[in-house]
């Protein structure tokens, strides 16, 4: 993987590949720095290059456009699960689809956030879980 290769060898390139990430793919209206201060950006990057994981943690996007998950007629997940859709994200699956592959116990359209929801969100996203584990508590398998 190509992409993998020079993410590897520069920290610079990493560094300006992960920044564009998260400006491209946060809610932010045009400024990243609404969402993450720079010691939150310099951070993540140095974590990926000290521990030199930036390789595969680009594999997983990869995989999935190569092998993307698939139902066949009448497969669906049945184990409860939630969606809490973030508006600046990519991946917002319409609830038809949704609960046509899942057992759909909430579907939430989230006010704000982007891929980095939990990160941009976090006091939204731990209300969203606890409404969402709430009802499932005294469940019994």
């Amino acid at each position: 993987m190509t992409l993998a290769y020079g993410l590897s060898d520069s920290p610079a390139g990493m560094l300006a590949w992960i920044v564009e990430k998260f400006w491209k793919w946060s809610d932010n209206e045009g400024d990243v720095e609404d969402r993450f201060t720079k010691d939150e950006l310099l951070t993540n990057a140095t974590i990926y290059w000290a521990t030199q994981t930036v390789s595969s943690s680009v594999r997983f996007y990869k995989e999935s456009a190569e092998d993307p998950v698939r139902f066949g007629p009448g497969e669906r997940v049945e184990v409860p699960t939630g969606f809490a859709i973030f508006p600046g994200d990519s991946s917002q699956p319409p609830r038809e689809w949704a609960e046509r592959s899942y057992n759909v116990q909430r579907y939430t359209l989230m006010p704000s956030g982007g891929h980095f929801g939990a990160w941009e969100e976090p006091e939204l996203l731990a209300i969203e879980l606890r409404e969402f584990f709430r009802p499932l508590r005294n469940r019994r398998s």
